[in-house]
C-alpha cells in the first residue's frame, strides 16, 4: 500500500536538503575555520581554490535565487560559464571571505522563503518567465549543485591537510 505524498511534506524534505545536513558534511562545515592562508591555494590537479568554490556556490545561488523570484521581470542572464566563476584565485580580503559565506547563508534563507511561501500548484508550476523550470526543480538545482561544490570544498581541504572532522 503506498501512501499519497502531499505538497507539505515535499516542501519539508526540499527545506531539509537544502541545508544540505541529510547525508553528508554541511556547506557550513567545509567552509568553518578554513586557514586564510590557504583560501587561494590551488592545490596540484584540482583547477579552483577554495575562494573561487565559494565564490561560485554564491554566484551561482544568487543567480538561481534571482531567477526563482523574477515575478517583476528583471531578472538578466548571466554569460555561462565567465560570469559564473571569479578569475581571482584569491578573496581580496578575510572580510571578502566572511561576506561570502554570509551571502551564501542569507541567499539560502531567502530562497527556503520562497518554497515556504509557495502553493503546491506554484511548487511545480512552470515559471512565466522560464522555458519550463519550476521551483521545485530550482531546488533540486541548488541542492544539488551545493551539494557537488561543498564535496569539492572538503578534497581541497584534505589534499591542503586542513580537514578535520
Amino acid at each position: 500500500m503506498t501512501k499519497n505524498v502531499s505538497a507539505t511534506s515535499v516542501k519539508s524534505e526540499l527545506l531539509k536538503m537544502l541545508d544540505g545536513s541529510q547525508a553528508h558534511a554541511t556547506f557550513e562545515d567545509a567552509v568553518k575555520a578554513f586557514p586564510e592562508k590557504l583560501r587561494g591555494t590551488a592545490p596540484e590537479g584540482l583547477p579552483y581554490s577554495a575562494w573561487q568554490i565559494l565564490e561560485h556556490i554564491r554566484i551561482a545561488q544568487r543567480d538561481i535565487l534571482e531567477f526563482s523570484d523574477n515575478h517583476d521581470g528583471k531578472y538578466k542572464p548571466m554569460k555561462w560559464p565567465d560570469a559564473y566563476w571569479p578569475k581571482d584565485v584569491s578573496p581580496p580580503s578575510s572580510e571578502a571571505w566572511d561576506a561570502a559565506i554570509k551571502s551564501v547563508l542569507e541567499d539560502r534563507k531567502s530562497f527556503e522563503a520562497l518554497i515556504e511561501a509557495a502553493t503546491d500548484e506554484q511548487l511545480v508550476a512552470p515559471f512565466e518567465w522560464g522555458e519550463g523550470q519550476t521551483l521545485f526543480r530550482e531546488a533540486l538545482l541548488i541542492i544539488d549543485h551545493a551539494g557537488y561544490h561543498v564535496g569539492e570544498l572538503i578534497v581541497l581541504r584534505r589534499l591542503l591537510g586542513a580537514w578535520k572532522k
